[in-house]
């Protein structure tokens, strides 16, 4: 075996051997998860390559990334970055949990209906599910589930957690928020935000991140930054400190603890240092709102909820709907209701929006 000393990299003969197999130009409606990353997002990523960083989170970027988050959630704030949604609300939960604990949440979270069964089986938790009128929780909702914390044959409720934007699109007020804290704080509970979509609302309501969190009273909050740009990487952000336990034996603990943490936390500096967030948020929503506004004046179509970020719930002729997903690729919400959901995203156009609005009324008019 050769002397370490003496062992050279095989020089690079330029080439490559990767072939694109996609279409670029191909768009469609089924989800922001589709779309590729942002270029001002890649160029972090190759910024942030080269050379030795320190592994598990201990390198410049993460270091750099608690300022960032700092700037816009307080000073208070702890930024873990880990692989995706699920194991960024898993994490959280289970941080403010014990193991009696429950966490109250609305029917139509995706804590609830999209993540395979992860917070019960993987976080021990108990979800308790309360219906609401277009995704959102009230205090009065919250008590349906808020009680028996004496009763030792009943998962004790510890957490509240809420979605914003919501599952449904639509997007809480920081009052509204406001009073799902001090409700759930005077009960002894902590509150957690799911922002897998968070830039798209603080573009909707048009103030600071930290308005309808930490200023809310907002515990602990999962940090979206796929569905806005990134290639991969979400974030637990921690702003109440005492109101969690464990996170970093946690996030290791359920496989979240990412080897080369740099390439998360570099995408995270590119997106939030600056405005590409708010910019590429915005835009989403834009869309949105255009392609409501499109599809209003179609006969036989019907706006299910208010378009208040990048997504559109419809609702139309199921063999419309199954026409369509030919042209366009989208997801049915509610198949036997035949309710489809309609996502845009940072880099959805006009041209994009008018052309599906188009196809949805020569669709309805087969009818």
């Amino acid at each position: 075996m050769a002397d370490s000393a003496t062992v050279t990299q095989a020089p690079s003969s330029g080439a490559t051997d990767a072939i694109r197999r996609h279409d670029p130009e191909l768009r469609g409606f089924a989800s922001d998860n589709y779309a590729g990353a942002h270029p001002e997002i890649l160029a972090a990523l190759a910024l942030a390559n080269g050379g030795h960083q320190v592994a598990y989170g201990e390198d410049d970027y993460t270091a750099h990334l608690q300022d960032v988050m700092r700037a816009h959630f307080g000073p208070t704030a702890e930024a873990f970055p880990v692989f995706n949604g699920t194991g960024a609300n898993v994490v959280a939960l289970q941080a403010a949990t014990e193991r009696w604990g429950a966490v109250v949440c609305a029917a139509s979270a995706h804590i609830n209906v999209d993540e395979c069964g992860a917070p019960e089986r993987v976080g021990g938790l108990k979800l308790l599910t309360v219906p609401t009128e277009h995704g959102k929780l009230t205090p009065e909702l919250i008590d349906r589930e808020a009680w028996g914390w004496e009763d030792e044959h009943r998962a004790q409720p510890q957490v509240v957690s809420i979605t914003q934007t919501t599952e449904l699109g639509t997007c809480y007020t920081p009052e509204e928020i406001r009073e799902i804290c001090d409700h759930a704080h005077e009960r002894g509970m902590k509150v957690h935000l799911d922002g897998a979509r968070i830039a798209n609302a603080a573009a909707t309501l048009g103030v600071p991140l930290r308005a309808f969190t930490t200023d809310a009273g907002v515990d602990l909050l999962s940090f979206g930054g796929t569905k806005n740009g990134m290639v991969f990487g979400e974030c637990v952000v921690v702003l109440n400190p005492g109101a969690v336990r464990a996170m970093k034996h946690l996030r290791k603990m359920s496989m979240q603890l990412a080897s080369k943490m740099r390439f998360v936390s570099a995408q995270f500096e590119a997106l939030l240092t600056g405005d590409l967030w708010l910019r590429s948020a915005t835009h989403a929503n834009a869309m949105a709102t255009r392609l409501a506004e499109g599809v209003r004046s179609v006969e036989g179509v019907e706006v299910l909820h208010p378009v208040q970020s990048n997504a559109v719930f419809a609702r139309l002729p199921h063999d419309v709907s199954e026409r369509l997903q030919k042209r366009y690729r989208f997801y049915f919400w509610d198949e036997a209701a035949g309710d489809v959901r309609w996502m845009c995203s940072f880099d959805t156009t006009e041209a994009d929006v008018d052309a599906f609005a188009k196809a949805v009324a020569e669709e309805m008019s087969k009818q």
